[in-house]
């Protein structure tokens, strides 16, 4: 809509208005502004929301041309000087004084602009990403934020397959096509309102980032397994796990929203999924938890966090968080990820993920977790997704971004609680040993006992470089069950 009208124009700083000054995300701001001015049509909403978000997105630019932030001005600004539209294209809708308004914003240069000015970005925020990555790099990061997101679905194989759908769109002339790294996903190039296709009424497909669908791969659950979401939410990445389990085995949501699961409640109606199970917990410490310790295969923490990977689809989250906030945060992060390790049964895994791009919410917490539990050990996410023939490789760690990978800013790490050698006369002669090093320790349950345990130690001190003593085995040793291998 390159012309405008000037109650349009009017309309959309009210808008920006609300979104600016009244607490609470911009996009529940934009919904209550939008119920309460239900003659806008569809193109006039998403005119609105589109300006709205243009100038949260270059917000410190856009403050400096106006010389402020006055609403009217930061539009102005937004049309003129970003988008690239002409006086001609706002006549229609500026008053004498706008018209004005107008000429001095084309005319104020924008040299001159600290770094944070041109990221657009907090100063705080900016003094992070630059000394996390060399400025150059996090300029780069930060730009790359300023595009709105691409529209990513997640096509549902218990329903359909990815060419199905793909074949659906395409004859209905909708630009679509397949994620690079996601083997079920597909991107559209450009918006469209999909809640009332037939194919998402009838659970086909889930509207769902590619980052997103990547850390359901990373976790890599099996049929048949017990698995759980430990902050599920509203259920992306469970329904995707649940996909990838074929309907088979135990899964779990947890979280501690009410409202949140009930929306995971009307998706799984459309999913057709059998397997999972939605649980309220109070918090990370809820009694009902005690149960079910050392009792999964996988559990995923998609912990709460700041969200700055997402900042194509919510720019309003750099501009209302605090250095402050990411303290508090990581400290959350810590204490919700060290109860979900206690879920974990031996042998299992634990994959924690957020979507920043701050290391204090990613490598930082994964370090000290390490570095406070040395029953688990890091497993290359590199691998996991090579297991699973998806071709990306970011390292042990799983970090994608949004102008390398056209995903949201996503971290991820996989942790796998170690298998225990079977206990010795001798307290020396007990070690952990990872299960991967050590096929024989797998084969068996954290409390068996082993006839002869010198090969399991010779392997794990031939990793540890140490030597072994010899220790003489049992005369009567007690036969116990193997263990069911993870």
């Amino acid at each position: 809509m390159n012309k405008m009208d000037s109650n349009l124009m009017r309309l959309t700083a009210m808008a920006l208005a609300d979104v600016m000054n009244k607490p609470g995300p911009a996009d529940a701001k934009l919904g209550a502004f939008f119920r309460n001015n239900r003659e806008l049509g569809n193109k006039e909403r998403a005119f609105v929301a589109e300006s709205v978000y243009g100038v949260l997105r270059r917000k410190a630019l856009l403050t400096h041309l106006a010389g402020g932030d006055d609403p009217r001005k930061l539009l102005l600004a937004l049309f003129l000087r970003v988008q690239g539209l002409s006086m001609r294209d706002l006549d229609a809708s500026l008053n004498k004084q706008q018209k004005e308004w107008a000429q001095e914003i084309k005319a104020r240069s924008s040299a001159g602009l600290s770094p944070a000015q041109q990221a657009d970005l907090p100063d705080w925020l900016w003094q992070k990403l630059a000394e996390q990555y060399d400025e150059d790099q996090a300029l780069t990061i930060a730009r790359s934020m300023h595009q709105p997101a691409s529209l990513d679905l997640r096509v549902n194989t218990i329903k359909a397959t990815r060419d199905d759908v793909m074949k659906k769109f395409l004859s209905e002339s909708t630009e679509v096509a397949a994620t690079p790294y996601a083997p079920t996903g597909l991107r559209m190039a450009q918006k469209m309102n999909i809640s009332r296709h037939p194919f998402f009424t009838d659970g086909k497909f889930e509207v769902q980032d590619e980052g997103s669908q990547l850390l359901a791969h990373l976790v890599a659950p099996r049929r048949g397994e017990m698995i759980a979401d430990f902050c599920a939410g509203a259920g992306g990445k469970t329904l995707a796990m649940g996909a990838l389990m074929r309907n088979s085995g135990r899964l779990y949501a947890f979280d501690v929203s009410e409202k949140r699961l009930a929306n995971l409640g009307q998706r799984l109606k459309r999913s057709g999924l059998s397997n999972l199970h939605s649980q309220l917990i109070a918090s990370e410490q809820d009694p009902k938890l005690k149960r079910l310790q050392g009792k999964f295969d996988r559990v995923l923490v998609d912990a709460p966090c700041s969200g700055l990977g997402t900042l194509r689809r919510n720019p309003d989250l750099k501009w209302r968080q605090t250095e402050q906030d990411i303290v508090e945060l990581t400290a959350k992060q810590t204490a919700i990820l060290d109860r979900a390790a206690r879920l974990v049964k031996t042998g299992g895994r634990l994959i924690y993920a957020t979507c920043s791009l701050l290391a204090d919410e990613n490598e930082g917490i994964a370090e000290a977790f390490l570095a406070a539990h040395a029953d688990f050990s890091l497993v290359p996410a590199n691998e996991v997704l090579a297991l699973q023939h998806i071709a990306l490789d970011t390292g042990v760690y799983l970090k994608l971004f949004p102008h390398l990978h056209q995903t949201d800013g996503f971290f991820a790490a996989v942790f796998e609680r170690k298998v225990r050698a079977p206990s010795q006369p001798d307290e020396d002669a007990t070690v952990l040993v990872d299960e991967a090093a050590q096929p024989v320790a797998a084969e068996q349950s954290a409390d068996t006992k082993s006839t002869d345990t010198k090969p399991v130690r010779k392997a794990a001190a031939k990793a540890a470089g140490t030597k072994v003593k010899a220790v003489k085995a049992p005369a009567k040793p007690r036969a116990r069950k193997a263990g069911k291998p993870a």
